[in-house]
């Protein structure tokens, strides 16, 4: 029996994005013995989520994994659920949809090893208990993906000297208030971590631009960003456990 997993993500005009989940889509196929791995958009650009699973199909697929590619549960996570869901019962498919990134201890973990590797690059030989740390999220009106991304900070906390979450947009503090609130704190050094999937958009222009003029407010220079989540193992492994999960239960 062919088995297809299709990861959904929000969508992006940028080629970075797509080359990222290629890569993701190959070491997840190669990781779980699936047949065919492929990914659709949820919105921006297609392939869309019905033209992701119409290829699932064409690629004799007779079981299909969805797998919505967000950081949180928000509103992007539950129109996701209900088109694909929609999808698979017109279709009459045997699908099964997974749980998203959030809340996975791999997660925490995962931005632990980009701070770790940003202070190894920098050179910056001050412990974890002297170091402070901006994480920076996308923001969301949704107060689901507000309480996921809190989470998040709080379980890394205790690592570290002291963590500020602040978001790019449609939630507070925004970057250059948590720029300002850490600068307060009187730290050594300022490690951001751009909570981020993927190299789009806000990750190449929009992250940087606020928060270089934040610095430049704040009169703050020791500052160092990490990189953004990407492509990476942890990743592929939580793929591959969310779909383990439900295709269990599917049988």
């Amino acid at each position: 029996m062919k088995r297809a997993l299709l990861i959904v993500d929000r969508g992006s005009r940028e080629p970075e994005v797509r080359q990222e989940l290629q890569d993701i889509c190959a070491l997840a196929k190669s990781r779980a013995g699936y047949d065919y791995a492929n990914y659709c958009f949820l919105e921006v650009l297609p392939p869309f989520i019905d033209e992701g699973i119409s290829r699932c199909v064409a690629d004799g697929a007779e079981e299909i994994t969805v797998m919505p590619y967000f950081l949180y549960p928000g509103m992007k996570l539950k129109d996701t659920v209900k088109q694909s869901a929609r999808i698979g019962r017109d279709k009459k498919l045997k699908m099964a949809i997974t749980r998203p990134l959030s809340y996975h201890p791999s997660m925490p973990l995962l931005v632990a090893e980009r701070i770790k590797e940003l202070k190894r690059e920098k050179g910056i030989g001050l412990a974890d208990s002297e170091s402070d740390v901006l994480l920076i999220g996308h923001g969301s009106s949704d107060k689901n993906a507000h309480d996921a991304f809190m989470h998040l900070a709080e379980t890394i906390t205790p690592q570290y000297r002291n963590v500020q979450p602040c978001f790019l947009e449609l939630d507070r503090p925004n970057i250059e208030e948590g720029i300002a609130r850490i600068v307060a704190k009187s730290p050594k050094v300022i490690l951001m971590m751009p909570y981020f999937l993927h190299k789009g958009a806000h990750i190449k222009r929009d992250v940087v631009n606020d928060v270089n003029a934040a610095l430049e407010k704040a009169k703050f220079q020791n500052a160092h960003m990490a990189r953004h989540l990407g492509v990476d193992e942890t990743l592929v492994r939580l793929i591959v456990e969310r779909a383990a999960e439900v295709e269990k239960r599917r049988g």
